[in-house]
């Protein structure tokens, strides 16, 4: 039986490096004052009608179920999290800051990067229109991305303003119903040849070079990203961002600043991506609540496929990964007359918090240490015929210690190696 195309096993070693995307992006996020929340991993489809545009419901993963509801596969979070605020938006102080990392699913095509099943850190502020909510909101971003281990020499985040672009198309007499369409055509201008480009935009009355030029001096129509700019600089993180009006984000909630995170590896890739939705909780609870928000996504196949490649990123995980082994003692019986005294010993072990593992069954002595080497353990606890004392010994180091079983545990952990901090913003 073969998985379905698009989606992902995760071994043991794939869990692990997913639960150290996962600590990173919720040790940030808890670093900036957001709590956690959920939703369900089904939604009415017509949530996604009303709410993010055609072609994201294009990859709806969706069916009609035994109640005859017709319902998908969550492909984002914010149409969820704008209903779930409405319902209750007056039980929270506001803003709420807010974030959750779940799976999501989409029916695209495959490619290096891009899945139909994958996580995505997700990180709101609704509540505050300001300027400083969008800094801080990109600064979790630029945040989140350094405690990776990467750098302003790895990634740069592009700001723009769909407001500004709205204005731009009203200008040039693009009608207020195809501004969507309008904009979902400048989204895709550089991934499209030239002339389809200019095809396209002339069905609107807007000459190619009109939008190129409006591109290459957005510091009029932009100016009120400068703000944002000026607060990035105060907090030392202004080589991370540069304002770029080819970014305009597909979908059709957002409003005013948008924004897209990109590797400078020379291949591109977006690593995430968001900005303001400021009508859209009005629009979830027909015009009973109105709260500006904005938010981003980010997602774990391409930020995987970065940290593979960066030497710094990738040994920062891997000194994680080798911190959280999978034993830390592992107790090797060496007298099979003496397993029952070695059960005490792991019970006690594990009792003590200490990660402990042992052979289920008889083995000889050295496949027994093999076990321990393999599972990285800093501990072999050999019971055998010193009993009642232990032969204890350090992997890394082959020093013996003969100890009592009494107080094992803390004596070991007077023996072990300072555990591993986790790492700071660099």
């Amino acid at each position: 039986m073969q998985l379905l195309p698009g989606f992902r096993d995760f071994y043991p070693e794939d869990c692990a490096r997913r639960n150290y995307t996962l600590s990173i992006w919720r040790e940030v996020a808890a670093r900036y004052g957001f709590l956690e929340y959920d939703g369900p991993v089904l939604e009415p489809i017509e949530l996604y009608k009303k709410k993010s545009g055609g072609e994201l419901v294009g990859q709806l993963f969706d069916f009609v179920d035994k109640g005859e509801r017709h319902v998908a596969l969550r492909p984002e979070m914010t149409p969820s999290l704008a209903r779930m605020v409405a319902a209750r938006e007056r039980d929270y102080k506001k803003p709420l800051k807010w974030f959750c990392a779940p799976s999501f699913f989409r029916y695209e095509k495959q490619q290096r990067g891009r899945l139909r099943e994958f996580l995505q850190l997700n990180c709101d502020i609704l509540g505050d229109a300001s300027p400083a909510a969008d800094a801080e909101l990109l600064a979790l971003v630029i945040d989140t991305l350094r405690a990776f281990g990467l750098g302003a020499q790895d990634f740069v985040v592009r700001l723009s303003d769909r407001d500004a672009w709205m204005q731009f198309a009203l200008g040039k007499g693009v009608a207020q119903e195809r501004l969507l369409d309008f904009l979902g055509v400048v989204d895709k201008l550089e991934r499209l040849p030239e002339a389809e480009s200019r095809r396209k935009l002339a069905e609107f009355g807007v000459e190619l070079e009109a939008v190129r030029s409006f591109i290459a001096d957005p510091s009029a129509e932009a100016a009120k990203l400068q703000g944002i700019l000026a607060d990035l600089k105060a907090r030392g993180l202004a080589e991370f961002v540069e304002v770029d009006l080819t970014i305009v984000r597909g979908l059709a909630y957002y409003t005013g600043l948008v924004f897209e995170v990109f590797d400078r590896g020379g291949k591109e890739r977006a690593l995430a991506g968001g900005g303001r939705y400021d009508g859209l909780l009005e629009l979830m609870s027909d015009g009973k609540v109105k709260m500006p928000a904005l938010g981003f996504g980010m997602g774990d196949v391409v930020l995987a496929n970065l940290l593979e490649e960066v030497p710094a990123a990738k040994a920062r995980r891997d000194t994680w990964l080798a911190a959280r082994r999978a034993a830390e003692v592992y107790v090797v019986v060496a007298e099979e007359t003496r397993r029952l005294e070695a059960l005490g010993v792991v019970q006690a072990l594990r009792g003590a918090g200490w990660r402990t593992d042992y052979a289920l069954t008889a083995a000889k002595v050295g496949k027994q240490f093999q076990a321990a080497e393999t599972l990285g353990a800093q501990f072999a606890v050999v019971v055998g015929a010193e009993w009642p004392q232990l032969k204890v010994k350090q992997l890394a180091t082959r020093e013996e210690h003969l100890l009592s079983p009494e107080g094992l545990p803390e004596t070991l952990r007077t023996l072990s190696l300072a555990p591993t901090p986790e790492p700071p913003l660099t």
